[in-house]
């Protein structure tokens, strides 16, 4: 099986499984009772209804419209597809719904719609336009998509926006600007090719003539060469950019240019062309998924080029979708009645400024980086960083409002901030984050239990993200048949599977046991003992992180946590300084990452061990880039009740405040005001966590963490990762009984992460001062 016929097999299984699509509803409002129901339906539905009747603006007060954006195509322009019709473009108007959700926390309602003709597309669009707050235009062909969004634009009263021509322009005009002030080029002094002529390439040309590009300057082609004045095949829309300067094909057009905009095909755009243009050249190719010229040959080609493109794996990614959700977020936040070319300059503007400000660290461990500087290679921010949230809706919202647009105009800025901040919850964003942290470094992963068939696919996907390099324990012969079942293919040398029982591991065994036998001899271990326990495949695969041999161990699957910890302990063994281990969960809630602790290891903790969890699980989330906010439950408020059950937990707080007092921390406290920061900041003004939102709650005992995190993931679709070891001394992890697949892939993300940071530790360590 090829690469590509895997990737449509995943993809297939991924769109099917569990449940068909990728977008779903979801109700808001409470639904339990006859009440609920009379409320939200018959007989109580009517007062809303008349409210709306008197005054058609009370929906944004009375139902979802305000947050509500309809993402509509026709299917006549589906990404590299074509026009392969309206029902076949839903999976991708479910994706960008997806990421609208996201990134924005924007409810979309996907709407294919099986008309071709302009006019009746048109129609159909404004009749259903009442049901939401905006529209996002997606995949519609040129030249129809300009007259339709100018149309729609026009008759209606909401934000209305044609991403593939505006997203495109308003990142790549960001990118621009940057561009040009590091390579100190002045806008109206440079000449651009312009390479395609569709909705996009358009768009961004006329935004770069609003931002100060020289008309005179650009030179636009289509499949037909140079777009010419004395051409007789022009639409309006190319007309604009018709040039009457004596160049005819792309070869001609490139000679002197000092930027190349590639909106077109993959590999147009040769090493001879590139060598052609003005020294300092700008290159964005766009083209997806092959730019206009290959990176690597672009940069081998010239030194001096700046090169952007709309891949990941490159500097400098074009991506829109550090647009479409921030600038509908901005719009929809004030009831803009439009999007207006304001507010597109606004976002340009936005986004060009924040690639200039210091990159949080946070940014640099998602990418794999040390330093994320402005510069050549990094032009334009990364889609991944928080900070467009906070920044770019801001920005728009503010456009609307001086534009006169805005219907709504905002007061309280910073609140507006805090709100926007709050809408970063989306536990699949965390773990995009650490997926891609992890795969900046991938780290050999022992896979105790591999054949088992939910654990060998976890590794599959492991490996075939990147995220590791599989070392896969357990019988062979049933590894390699369920590795065939599942087409777990491989790279000769690239996945280790080794059977602990075997007789080719007799040698490594033999060291393993006598290494573990030097260890735990004055703890009444025989030799004869360590060379039986060494058959197994725990403590075979502790001692592969021993050995150095694998850098992290996934393990647990198929037996009880009591009985897995047992060999990391006697093997692994704790860090210097901890004097015991503990566990911690990391919840994807819809609010935010939480994490709870200890979940799996400490049964009754005393106030000193609740200190020492408290301080493992702020370390924890400081490799996360999390900053701690944390507090220590218990059923009392701050002394409300003389009982030893709160008494620890106080006296914890007292030793955390003595000992770390720069960390926020507090307690004890009952867990509805921990999680209110309203009811915190209201009832105990005093406490280090008025006015903090907290992203940490450490139980009294283990009952209580155990039950809190498994409900939380059974009741309410939370997203846990873990239980995650702290204070281990290294990267051993070990998954629940029975664990689902998507589960252990997430602890082998974690894994990596922590073997990562334990490598930069040493190394800091090492480093001669």
């Amino acid at each position: 099986m090829s690469s590509n016929e895997k990737l449509n097999k995943d993809a297939l299984l991924y769109h099917e499984f569990p449940k068909p699509g990728k977008i779903s509803v979801v109700p808001t409002k409470k639904h339990a009772t006859q009440r609920d129901l009379a409320l939200a339906y018959s007989p109580g539905v009517a007062a809303p209804c008349l409210e709306i009747e008197k005054n058609p603006y009370n929906a944004y007060k009375y139902s979802s419209k305000g947050n509500l954006v309809a993402v509509i195509s026709n299917g006549t322009a589906v990404l590299g597809l074509g026009d392969i019709g309206a029902l076949a473009s839903k999976p991708v108007m479910e994706g960008k719904g997806l990421l609208f959700k996201i990134f924005a926390d924007i409810d979309v309602f996907d709407i294919e719609v099986d008309e071709k003709d302009p006019e009746k597309f048109i129609q159909i669009v404004k009749a259903i336009a009442p049901t939401f707050g905006g529209i996002n235009l997606e995949d519609i062909k040129a030249p129809e998509a300009f007259e339709i969004e100018r149309r729609l634009k026009a008759e209606l009263d909401i934000p209305l926006m044609h991403d593939d021509q505006h997203g495109t322009a308003i990142i790549s005009a960001a990118a621009l600007l940057n561009a040009c002030e590091i390579l100190e080029k002045k806008l109206n002094d440079i000449k651009i090719v312009i390479n395609g002529a569709g909705a996009a390439a358009i768009s961004c040309s006329q935004l770069y003539k609003k931002l100060g590009i020289n008309p005179n300057n650009m030179i636009m082609l289509d499949s037909k060469g140079v777009i010419r004045k004395d051409r007789t095949d022009l639409s309006n829309e190319k007309l604009e950019f018709a040039t009457s300067i004596d160049v005819y094909t792309l070869d001609e057009a490139i000679a002197g240019a000092d930027m190349f905009l590639g909106l077109s095909k993959a590999d147009i755009l040769t090493p001879d062309m590139l060598l052609k243009m003005a020294p300092n050249p700008i290159v964005f190719a766009l083209a997806n998924p092959n730019p206009e010229i290959d990176y690597h040959l672009a940069m081998e080609t010239r030194n001096d080029v700046l090169l952007a493109t709309g891949r990941s794996d490159f500097p400098n990614q074009v991506n829109n979708v550090l647009g479409f959700p921030y600038i509908f977020r901005g719009a929809l936040d004030v009831r803009a009645s439009t999007i207006n070319e304001e507010m597109k300059i606004a976002a340009v503007y936005a986004l060009a400024d924040l690639a200039k400000q210091s990159v949080p660290e946070q940014v640099n461990i998602t990418y794999g980086e040390k330093h994320i500087a402005f510069g050549r290679d990094y032009i334009i921010p990364k889609p991944f960083d928080t900070r467009l949230i906070e920044v770019v809706p801001v920005a728009v919202a503010k456009a609307a409002i001086e534009s006169g647009v805005a219907k709504e105009p905002i007061q309280d800025w910073e609140k507006y901030r805090e709100q926007l901040a709050e809408r970063l919850g989306s536990g699949s964003k965390w773990i995009k984050k650490l997926t891609n942290q992890a795969k900046e470094n991938p780290k050999r992963v022992v896979f105790a239990e591999a054949d088992h068939l939910d654990v060998l696919k976890a590794a599959q996907i492991a490996y075939d993200e990147g995220i590791c390099k599989p070392i896969l324990l357990g019988n062979k012969d049933i590894i390699k048949e369920l590795m065939q079942e599942i087409s777990f293919e491989l790279t000769k040398g690239e996945v280790l599977i080794l059977d602990p029982k075997n007789d080719d591991q007799k040698q490594r065994r033999e060291q393993f046991a006598q290494d573990y036998w030097t260890k735990r001899q004055r703890k009444g271990v025989k030799l004869y003992d360590a060379k039986s326990l060494m058959f197994e495949r725990n403590y075979f695969a502790a001692m592969m992180i021993i050995e150095g041999e694998a850098d992290a161990l996934i393990s647990g699957y198929t037996r009880s946590y009591a009985s897995v910890i047992k060999p990391m302990m006697e093997v692994i063994g704790r860090k210097d300084g901890v004097k015991r281990i503990s566990a911690t969960n990391l919840m994807l809630t819809p609010k935010g990452p939480l994490f709870l602790s200890d979940t799996a290891v400490n049964i009754d903790p005393n106030a000193e061990e609740l200190a020492c969890i408290t301080k493992m699980t702020a370390e924890t989330m400081s490799m996360f880039g999390i900053k701690p906010a944390i507090a220590l439950l218990s059923y009392s408020n701050f002394g409300t009740s003389d009982h030893q059950l709160s008494d620890k937990v106080s006296k914890a707080v007292k030793i955390l405040h003595t000992t770390h007092p720069t960390l926020i921390v507090d307690g004890e406290i009952q867990a509805d005001f921990a999680l209110n920061k309203d009811m915190m900041t209201d009832h105990f003004p005093f406490s280090k966590l008025a006015g903090k939102k907290v992203n940490a709650l450490i139980f009294p005992e283990l009952s209580s963490a155990n039950i809190a995190y498994k409900m939380m993931k059974e009741l309410s679709d939370i997203v846990s990762v873990g239980p995650i070891l702290m204070g281990m001394d290294g990267a051993a992890h070990i998954v629940q009984l029975g664990a689902r697949v998507d589960e252990i892939v997430n602890m082998t993300t974690i894994a990596v992460v922590d073997a990562q940071e334990r490598e930069k530790k040493l190394g800091a360590v090492d480093v001669p001062k």
